[in-house]
């Protein structure tokens, strides 16, 4: 898909993003789209029925009697996107990876921004590419996207450990974390989980349909775009098919587990799936009852 492709589908999403975004605002994440950040405002005496959790006990030893800290909700929150830009999100039989994250991430911003929400962005490959400030505004929207467009080609090496790092320094509240990338690396369940603590993540896993199966295609070169390394595929057998959708398979079964230890939701988006329909399913499935 070129660029130009990408950005006509991306410009229907403002449209697509009105219904998204109230999936997104009857979500059950604990902080973004319901309107439940939390900041500090003041402090009274304890009255029976307080929750004892809420006593301040500093203050509560100053004057001699229990006091509760009292909160005020902060509905003005923030969205980062993290993007993988890594040679391996470029490489494709039909539509890249990468593709299908622009468009993934374009529907998350357009969404976030119809509620109201601040957008930033975390780029990597084996580095931090370009940061993008959270603000508000469809013009700052436009800015990521076409800064995103811009990307021709990947980076060597994928180090999503130090774009969550980065992440986490850049959010002093609260927020939500969208992660969009194939998990083609290691060392990032640490930084994942350190993530999660602080704040509401959704890890977005960007596939292919080769992955799942590949084809009789006879013995076949396959190269690694970011190491360079050369396999002979001998697709013509049935025990290497099989064999290649079985690592595929324990490698998507370890990445879930892996959400699901550091409290990351996730979902994954193959490249011959509709971006818009998948996640419409899958923020629509969390609503709360």
């Amino acid at each position: 898909m070129d660029r130009h492709e990408l950005l006509q589908r991306i410009t229907t999403f403002p449209l697509v993003a009105r219904g998204l975004a109230e999936d997104l605002l009857s979500g059950d994440f604990r902080s973004v789209f319901k309107g439940q950040g939390i900041e500090f405002d003041e402090v009274r005496r304890y009255e029976p029925g307080d929750d004892v959790r809420s006593i301040d006990w500093n203050v509560s030893a100053r004057f001699g009697t229990p006091y509760v800290k009292l909160y005020r909700e902060e509905r003005e929150l923030t969205v980062c996107l993290v993007l993988d830009e890594s040679a391996s999100m470029f490489a494709a039989a039909g539509m890249r990876r990468r593709d299908q994250a622009i468009l993934a991430a374009s529907l998350v911003a357009f969404s976030a921004e119809r509620a109201g929400q601040r957008i930033g962005a975390v780029c990597f490959d084996r580095e931090i590419t370009r940061v993008f400030n959270p603000r508000k505004g469809r013009s700052h929207i436009m800015s990521i996207i076409s800064g995103l467009l811009r990307t021709n080609d990947g980076g060597k090496g994928s180090n999503l450990g130090l774009a969550l790092e980065g992440c986490g320094r850049l959010l002093k509240r609260r927020s939500l974390v969208v992660i969009l990338s194939d998990f083609l690396c290691i060392n990032w369940e640490q930084e994942l989980g350190h993530l999660c603590a602080k704040h509401d993540v959704i890890a977005i896993g960007i596939t292919d349909p080769l992955d799942a199966e590949i084809p009789n295609l006879g013995l076949l070169t396959m190269g690694d775009p970011e190491t360079g390394a050369v396999l002979h595929a001998p697709t013509g057998f049935p025990s290497f098919r099989s064999a290649w959708a079985e690592w595929h398979g324990d490698r998507t079964t370890l990445w879930k587990s892996l959400c699901r230890r550091c409290g990351a939701a996730y979902v994954e988006l193959s490249t011959a799936e509709d971006a818009p329909t998948v996640l419409t399913r899958f923020f629509g499935g969390r609503r709360t009852t």
